[in-house]
């Protein structure tokens, strides 16, 4: 088997190995969220070893996927690919000096990543299969307080005496994104009132995305194929646009 070929196996195949293969990088992503978040606690030393290791194994994986895209230039160019670009840079910047330090909360985002492999997480598991639409706005909302904890930390933790650790950061966003203020810790500076600001705009959304559909009825991913209606009752037999029959999958659970 071709190299090429080899890779297009593990990353876009359909087998078992291919599934646990992408499994296996989604859990790398996550474990470089915890190694951020615990580093922020223990202050260790020589971390940017650490980092410059991570960003060197993430460096591969990109060229992997740049290396089997049908358009690589387009690739290149796709929020994936620039996201990928900005956390390897952040990542490899300790060989260079803390100039793009910063830039590490960019890290985060390959969380998103996440979203591609949905389809092969609604198969194995079914109760994200039958909650998806919670699952996902939970995700939405988890990967927006990970990312706008992170910018708070980074922003303010050299120059705000009360934001000291990450924890301090999670709890100025949780009480801004639920606008309950306490008022004891306050972000300082200009940049600092932007930040408060998106996290209660876009916090209070997002919060409130997943509270509408944990509340209401529970409905099926299906697109009718007459009428194009995607949302359906896990029961339902015909579709309540135009009266097709539907042909829902269900895996007979009760």
């Amino acid at each position: 088997m071709a190299f090429r070929d080899t890779l297009e196996y593990y990353y876009e195949g359909d087998s078992k190995a291919a599934h646990s293969f992408r499994y296996g990088l989604l859990a790398f992503d996550l474990v470089t969220i915890v190694f951020l978040i615990v580093s922020s606690f223990l202050h260790w030393t020589g971390t940017e070893y650490i980092d410059a290791t991570i960003g060197f194994f993430l460096a591969l994986d990109f060229a992997a996927r740049l290396y089997i895209a049908k358009a690589r230039m387009r690739y290149l160019l796709s929020p994936l690919g620039l996201v990928d670009i900005v956390v390897i840079a952040s990542l490899l910047a300790p060989l260079a000096g803390e100039g793009l330090a910063f830039m590490r909360v960019a890290r985060l985002l390959r969380l998103g990543r996440s979203y591609l492999i949905m389809r092969r997480l609604k198969q194995d598991f079914p109760s994200i299969r039958k909650n998806e639409q919670t699952f996902t706005a939970a995700i939405n909302l988890g990967v927006f307080m990970f990312i706008m904890t992170a910018l708070v930390y980074e922003t303010q933790h050299v120059s705000n005496d009360k934001i000291n650790n990450y924890a301090d950061a999670l709890y100025f966003t949780v009480t801004a994104l639920t606008t309950t203020g306490f008022g004891d810790i306050v972000l300082e500076g200009t940049w600092g009132r932007l930040i408060s600001s998106v996290i209660m705009i876009a916090g209070v959304t997002l919060f409130l995305r997943l509270v509408q559909v944990m509340l209401r009825p529970p409905k099926v991913e299906h697109k009718c194929p007459a009428c194009g209606l995607r949302r359906h009752d896990f029961d339902a037999v015909h579709c309540k646009a135009c009266g097709l029959v539907l042909h829902i999958e269900d895996d007979g659970a009760a």
